[in-house]
């Protein structure tokens, strides 16, 4: 196929292989579902409202709308999905130079007076069409006096006058004009489906492509198709008509993916003097040190993914080392290192864009990375100075084997001094492998408390059920969190410090923090609150509820309060009571009476 016009023009990729109708529109196939039904059945709406990230295709979608509304041929002449043959009016919308299909840019036309000269003209037939169609690309720009004039003739437009709007910024239109138009968000364009779009077309230009090239640029295009095609088009005339991979990641100033791998290798098992050369090895051949520390970034989630949802390696976009590398180190690291990681990933970039100099801004970032690969946590730095035991086999690290076989493990104590704020100890000998504290003097021997501590702490005031809970907030005048133990707590069991509960589906997210706070002030010790799977025990107020209707349906099988009720047409049942004698009931309404007439709702 030719890329060049008839007038020698050529035409860049984007605009060449632009969509025509709605087949070929790729990734979108939820709005072209609910467009195909509303035509078929006749139910087109007056407004429609196009949302999505740039290069999704808002303005294309917007135009072969228009087409459908519009289409012609001598055999049909009514609106239609099925644009297969070019009608009357199809080139000249798709071009955009229809007389009756009016484009807007509301970023230079924002004010009242646009939207002013729009009004006066909807009263006018179409010239040549079937509708007048209106586009406004970029709405959101329109000033809020713009929005609020075209209100009333949006809710209530001529029938042969159709508005389309288009915006990547939703948030900012109104929502008295959202709640007039029929809503479509265009979705990002999913990687592996954009490269096999990417492949298609270089088969009609007829240009060699390797699938590495296209996966990098599929993913620099980020869900757009116009951005990938503007960088393959670009892509071509680096390499003069052949993309190679290498030509890609230059022109970008990507690094390779498979070395971005070995780094975050190098980094795991805390090799810094392996890690800073591959680094400084990268940056040499054109990689800025800001997209290296994005792809590690993007790798260690990609680790996290697969660790959950083992199928995600299985996308086409990734490449084999991706693929098989990823699933061993998903294997192999924990969250928390995977985790804390990402942290430090993402301050770290923060800091090299910030940075007057990024290369040793980076740099310092990979060191903190493999040093704090070893590191566990405080807590149990400190659980391992109680226990006398080594860290070795406690490194957050791993769940599994070590990736790879670079720095040696910490020494005994070492991290454990580490959280503490021991003294420093040297750098390994091979050339700062991971930066490490070694114990300096012996482990002195744990002391016993000064006073023996209880097998069972006994709370200060007893607590031996929800009732008690209840009594204590009552007592302490908290009668919102009485309410909401009342109704929302399901006990499963109960011991001196510990509560095991279910909630109700109506309990507040912060209700277990609350209890365990107010039980640990209330009671003079600290209190473990755990949410159970069982289901527990009812609600005082389930409870309560289902001794009342129990003693209400009692009440109304009683023969006397039947003839009671026969007597008085409209009295009901209020209430029910037990006098002291427990076997007998006495059923009042808060008086002397037995029963008082209430009047019944009309």
């Amino acid at each position: 196929m030719d890329t060049r016009t008839p007038d020698s023009a050529y035409r860049v990729l984007a605009r060449k292989y632009r969509p025509q109708n709605f087949n070929d529109l790729i990734g979108q196939e939820p709005m072209v579902r609910t467009l195909t039904n509303a035509f078929e059945t006749g139910r087109i709406a007056q407004a429609w409202m196009l949302t999505g990230v740039r290069g999704v295709g808002k303005t294309t979608t917007a135009r072969i709308l228009a087409r459908a509304l519009n289409y012609k041929t001598a055999e049909i002449d009514k609106a239609t999905i099925d644009l297969s043959v070019a009608g009357e009016h199809c080139q000249a919308i798709m071009e955009g130079r229809h007389v009756d299909v009016i484009e807007m840019d509301a970023a230079s036309h924002t004010g009242i007076d646009d939207i002013r000269e729009i009004i006066e003209q909807v009263r006018y037939r179409p010239v040549s069409a079937r509708y007048k169609v209106y586009i406004i690309d970029e709405v959101h720009m329109l000033s809020n006096q713009a929005f609020n004039g075209l209100l009333k003739t949006l809710e209530e437009p001529p029938p042969h006058v159709k508005f389309i709007f288009a915006t990547t910024e939703i948030r900012k239109v109104p929502i008295t004009v959202l709640s007039r138009c029929q809503r479509f968000d265009l979705r990002r364009i999913d990687t592996s489906v954009l490269i096999r779009h990417l492949h298609k077309i270089a088969e009609l230009e007829v240009i060699a492509v390797d699938d590495t090239s296209l996966s990098m640029i599929a993913r620099a295009g980020e869900g757009s198709v116009r951005d990938s095609l503007s960088i393959f088009d670009q892509a071509i005339a680096h390499g003069a008509g052949r993309v190679e991979a290498e030509a890609v990641r230059s022109m970008l100033g990507l690094a390779d993916r498979a070395r971005i791998i070995d780094l975050f290798e190098m980094l795991m098992r805390g090799d810094v003097a392996s890690a800073l050369r591959e680094f400084r090895a990268q940056y040499d051949v054109g990689a800025d040190p800001s997209v290296v520390l994005t792809d590690l970034a993007d790798f260690n989630h990609l680790v996290t993914r697969i660790r959950f949802t083992p199928d995600v390696a299985d996308d086409i976009s990734l490449s084999e080392d991706e693929r098989t590398r990823g699933r061993d180190f998903a294997e192999k690291l924990s969250i928390r290192v995977l985790s804390r990681t990402w942290q430090m990933l993402l301050k770290g970039i923060a800091e090299v864009d910030s940075s007057s100099r990024p290369v040793q801004a980076a740099e310092m970032l990979m060191i903190r990375l493999a040093h704090a690969a070893d590191l566990p946590t405080l807590d149990e730095a400190l659980k391992a100075l109680e226990e006398g035991g080594s860290l070795a086999s406690q490194s957050p690290r791993s769940d599994g084997p070590r990736p790879g076989n670079g720095g040696p493990p910490m020494t005994h104590g070492s991290a454990a001094a580490s959280a503490i704020g021991a003294p420093r100890g040297s750098i390994g000998s091979n050339g700062g492998a991971t930066m490490r504290l070694v114990e300096q003097a012996p482990r002195p021997e744990p002391v016993a408390p000064p006073h023996p501590v209880a097998e069972e702490a006994v709370p200060a005031v007893p607590v031996n059920s929800i009732q008690d809970i209840i009594a204590l907030a009552e007592k302490q005048r908290d009668m919102q969190f009485k309410i909401l133990v009342k109704n929302c707590v399901r006990l499963v069991s109960l011991k001196p410090g510990r509560l095991e509960i279910n909630l109700t589906e109506t309990a507040p997210k912060t209700l277990l923090t609350d209890l365990s706070q107010k039980l640990s002030d209330w009671t003079g010790m600290r209190w473990m609150i755990s949410l159970s799977r069982e289901a527990g025990a009812a609600t005082i107020h389930e409870t309560e509820t289902a001794k009342r209707d129990s003693m209400l349906s009692d009440a109304r099988a009683d023969p006397d309060v039947a003839a009671i009720l026969a007597k008085f047409p409209g009295a009901k049942i209020i209430n029910v009571r037990m006098a002291a004698p427990p076997e007998q009931a006495d059923i009042a309404t808060g008086g002397d009476d037995t029963l008082a007439p209430v009047e019944e709702d009309d």
